[in-house]
């Protein structure tokens, strides 16, 4: 993948090669963007549907996870760039550090979402909120456990 030269007031570093942790994807994420351009800056819970297509092994590890309104979404930034110290957002062109912003450019390129859970198909989960790319490698999947956080109603009785 090539980089974008930084943008001007933007500092890029030299990095080693890493070695020191191995992450282990657990499936990939589906969404309607292919291109950056399209990808919406923050999800929405009235955005669209998306997937979470689980390799089928983790299939049983869902379990329980019904009973949560709102999920959190772990993935692998797989596109951005991991060398900038700072950086210059388009919006307003001040230069600040990378950890002060949410940003994908970072060392290492976590994703989070909180996100709506719709339904679960099998080894697929349905949510809504999401805002990264087609083809995004999934890191994890949380509840979301705060203690404001709403339960999922619960689910009509299926024999009512």
């Amino acid at each position: 993948m090539t980089q974008d030269a930084p943008r001007q007031n933007e500092v890029a570093l030299a990095l080693p090669e890493a070695c020191d942790a191995s992450l282990r994807f657990i499936g990939v994420i589906r969404t309607p963007w292919v291109d950056r351009r399209q990808c919406p800056r923050q999800g929405r819970l009235d955005g669209p549907e998306c997937r979470l297509v689980l390799q089928p092994l983790w299939e049983p590890a869902l379990r329980g996870l019904e009973d949560y309104a709102r999920i959190e979404v772990l993935y692998w930034l797989h596109h951005s760039r991991r060398d900038l110290v700072t950086q210059s957002p388009r919006s307003d062109g001040e230069t600040v550090g990378t950890f002060s912003l949410r940003s994908p450019v970072r060392p290492n390129p976590i994703g989070t979402s909180l996100v709506e859970l719709v339904r679960i198909e099998g080894a697929e989960v349905v949510v809504r909120g999401l805002d990264c790319l087609d083809g995004t490698p999934l890191l994890d999947i949380k509840p979301d456990r705060c203690a404001f956080s709403p339960k999922a109603p619960p689910k009509p009785d299926a024999e009512s």
